[in-house]
């Protein structure tokens, strides 16, 4: 709330999922800091800031549906399911997919999880209210534009060079065109296109 997130939805969100759960043990004393932390396999849990911030340019709405791009910890996938989405949720590193879906199992939110690549979306489950990618992208995927539905919006941080990402939000118009919005500089891992079991 102090740095300017005002979707009452979206604080509910943070203040309801306990973040500290997804931390490995040595990170439990410093769950509640606005850092992001390594979670295993090359990722990343993000600051809880930014997990707001690309929550709150979703407009989420109830019974929404979400595809999220890089489940991760599963912890941005909660807040969504927190804020009344039905979340669809892709992960390409195999453990961290077992991992996540047996600790997600837990939760009582509507989130189903894939192992795949996230460029290529969940065609057989769109199209997509919302669509949030997780991790730093070197292009939009042309797939997941395909995938989401007219006056759909999709977040995403797009490289704009090796230091740092410019974080859009997309919208499709009526004609198939995309709105372009721009929302200031981020740091994420790398979006990768193979599937990896480490």
């Amino acid at each position: 709330r102090n740095k300017g997130i005002s979707d009452e939805n979206v604080l509910n969100a943070i203040n309801t999922v306990p973040r500290h759960v997804f931390l490995d043990s040595s990170f439990l004393n410093f769950a509640y800091q606005d850092k992001a932390f390594p979670i295993g396999s090359g990722q990343t849990i993000s600051q809880p800031y930014t997990v707001a911030f690309q929550s709150s340019l979703l407009e989420i709405k109830k019974n929404m549906k979400v595809l999220e791009i890089g489940t991760g910890s599963g912890y941005q996938a909660c807040v969504l399911a927190a804020m009344g989405a039905k979340v669809f949720s892709i992960e390409r590193q195999r453990k961290l997919y077992t991992k996540t879906k047996a600790f997600l199992a837990e939760f009582p939110y509507r989130i189903k999880m894939f192992l795949g690549d996230g460029n290529k979306g969940l065609p057989t489950f769109g199209p997509f209210d919302r669509i949030i990618i997780t991790a730093a992208a070197p292009e939009i995927p042309q797939a997941l534009i395909d995938q989401l539905a007219i006056g759909g919006m999709m977040v995403i941080p797009l490289c704009e060079n090796d230091d740092h990402q410019t974080m859009l939000r997309l919208t499709k118009q009526e004609d198939g065109s995309m709105k372009r919005e721009t929302y200031g500089d981020f740091r994420f891992v790398p979006m990768l296109k193979n599937l990896g079991d480490d």
